[in-house]
């Protein structure tokens, strides 16, 4: 298997995942202790799913023989199924607050829009200057 190198804008995106995580504990903890507990789960169910599916496909793209579509959508739908499973299990069970839940799934969407303006408007500015 050849290694692929990591490209720098998915490590930003992973480090940056992690930093977003810390910041909306903090202000979960000082405004809503309550939902300290969902945030941190909801954040980690979300990386733990975003470096899956880097992982994932990493792995198809550097063997790229046969049904490539074929594996992605599989291993598309395992990674769903088990994300549905465990969500599934803390709604039921009312482990953490709902709220908080939700706001920490959303740590890797916020994380690609705040990325996507950065470089954009990194982009528009070196534009504009040339």
């Amino acid at each position: 298997m050849n290694p692929i190198e990591k490209d720098p804008l998915q490590t930003r995106l992973e480090v940056t995942n992690w930093v977003i995580l810390a910041i909306l504990a903090l202000l979960s903890w000082i405004f809503m202790p309550t939902r300290l507990t969902g945030v941190v789960l909801g954040s980690l169910i979300s990386i733990v799913n975003f470096h899956w599916l880097h992982r994932d496909l990493r792995k198809v793209f550097s063997n790229l023989s046969g049904s490539v579509k074929g594996r992605i959508m599989f291993k598309y739908y395992i990674r769903l199924g088990v994300t549905a499973v465990v969500l599934y299990f803390i709604v039921s069970r009312d482990v953490v607050d709902i709220i908080g839940l939700i706001a920490g799934l959303s740590v890797v969407v916020i994380n690609i829009v705040i990325t996507a303006v950065m470089v954009l408007s990194k982009k528009n500015s070196v534009e504009e200057e040339a």
